[in-house]
C-alpha cells in the first residue's frame, strides 16, 4: 500500500472562498460620474491606473498563491506506505532463572570448554529471549528469595542485558522454586494476553522459601497460565540422592503436569537448547499482523510557498507605503 492521499480533504472546500466571498459583496464597485477631465490629465491618469493594475494584478497572483499553499498544507498530503510488523504472538512469557549456589558448578562444555551452570544458562538463555520477537518477556531471578529483574517488555534486547547481569548471590544461595513461580504469576495477572506462560528453569530442589511449588502450579492452572520446566544438572535426586547440589526433577516434573506444560532435562548445553527449543515448538504459532502504516508528511510544502508568499506580499504593500 503507498501512494498520495489526503489525511484531511475537506479542507479542499476552502479553496473558492475567496473568489466566492468576493462575487457574493459585489466584486470591484464601478466608479461612479465625475467631472470631465482634459485629454493631457486623462492620458496621464490612464498611464497611472494602468501601472497600478499591472500591480494589482501580481498582487492578486501573489495573494491566490498564498491561499492555495495554505488550504494545500491545511488537506495534509502525505505518501503512505507499509512496513511488515512484527508477528502478533499475543503471549507474554515469564523466565524464573536459577541463581543458587550451585549454578556455580563448573560441569558443562560451552563452546568447546568447561563452563559453569551459570554460564551456559545465561548462554542459552539469551539465546531465548532474541527468539522471541513478538512476545512480551519478563524475568524473575531467584534463589533464597525471588525478586523480578525485568518487566514484561517487547524490549528483548534489554531483558537478555538484564539476564546478562544477574550473578550467584544477589538473591541468596538456597533454592526457593514456590517463590519464584509465585512471583512470576503476579506479574502475571494483569496481563490480558491470550497465551501466559512461564518457563521455570531450576538446578536444585525446592529448599527455601514459604510457598509450596505444587501449590502454586494449581493457582497457575486456574489462572490458566502454563508452566514448562527445566531440570539443569548432571545428577538428579532419583539417580544420586546423597548429592545435596541433584536436580529434583520428579517435582519439576510434577509442577508441569500440575501446569498444563512439560517438563525438560538438560544434562548438556546442547539439551538445555534443545530444550528451549521445544519449549518453543510447543507454544501457539504467532498469529499473522496486518502491515504498519506509515507516512511520509509532505504538508510542509504547500505550507511554505504559502509563507513565501504572504512574505513577497509583505514587502510589496511596504514598498508602496
Amino acid at each position: 500500500m503507498s501512494g498520495l492521499e489526503l489525511a484531511t480533504p475537506l479542507a479542499l472546500i476552502l479553496l473558492p472562498a475567496p473568489w466566492l466571498l468576493r462575487l457574493l459583496l459585489g466584486g470591484d464597485a464601478a466608479p461612479g460620474g465625475g467631472l470631465p477631465l482634459p485629454a493631457t490629465m486623462r492620458e496621464r491618469l490612464g498611464a497611472g491606473a494602468s501601472t497600478s493594475r499591472s500591480r494589482l494584478s501580481r498582487s492578486a497572483i501573489i495573494r491566490a498563491l498564498a491561499w492555495i499553499g495554505l488550504v494545500l498544507a491545511l488537506s495534509g498530503p502525505r505518501i503512505a506506505g507499509a512496513v511488515a510488523a512484527l508477528p502478533a504472538a499475543g503471549r507474554d512469557i515469564m523466565l524464573a532463572l536459577d541463581l543458587s549456589g550451585s549454578m556455580t558448578k563448573t560441569d558443562f562444555e560451552l563452546n568447546g570448554a568447561a563452563a559453569s551452570r551459570l554460564a551456559v544458562l545465561k548462554h542459552f538463555g539469551a539465546e531465548l529471549i532474541r527468539r522471541r520477537a513478538g512476545d512480551r518477556i519478563g524475568l524473575v531471578v531467584f534463589a533464597e528469595t525471588a525478586f523480578a529483574a525485568a518487566p514484561l517488555s517487547f524490549d528483548l534486547r534489554a531483558v537478555s542485558a538484564a539476564l546478562e547481569e544477574m550473578e550467584i548471590g544477589l538473591v541468596g544461595r538456597s533454592t526457593a522454586i514456590g517463590e519464584a513461580l509465585g512471583l512470576a504469576l503476579k506479574r502475571l495477572s494483569d496481563s490480558t494476553a491470550p497465551s501466559r506462560v512461564v518457563i521455570l528453569l531450576s538446578d536444585g530442589a525446592n529448599n527455601a522459601g514459604s510457598s509450596e511449588p505444587v501449590a502454586v502450579a494449581e493457582l497457575a492452572r486456574a489462572m490458566g497460565v502454563d508452566i514448562f520446566t527445566i531440570g539443569l544438572g548432571v545428577n538428579d535426586t532419583v539417580a544420586d540422592p546423597a548429592d545435596t547440589d541433584a536436580v529434583d526433577f520428579v517435582a519439576l516434573q510434577h509442577i508441569a503436569e500440575i501446569g498444563g506444560g512439560a517438563a525438560f532435562r538438560a544434562r548438556t548445553g546442547a539439551e538445555l537448547d534443545a530444550a528451549t527449543r521445544a519449549i518453543e515448538a510447543l507454544l501457539a504459532s504467532p498469529a499473522p499482523a496486518p502491515p504498519t502504516i506509515i507516512y511520509r508528511e509532505l504538508w510542509i510544502y504547500p505550507g511554505a510557498l504559502a509563507f513565501l508568499a504572504a512574505t513577497a506580499l509583505a514587502l510589496a504593500t511596504r514598498e508602496r507605503r
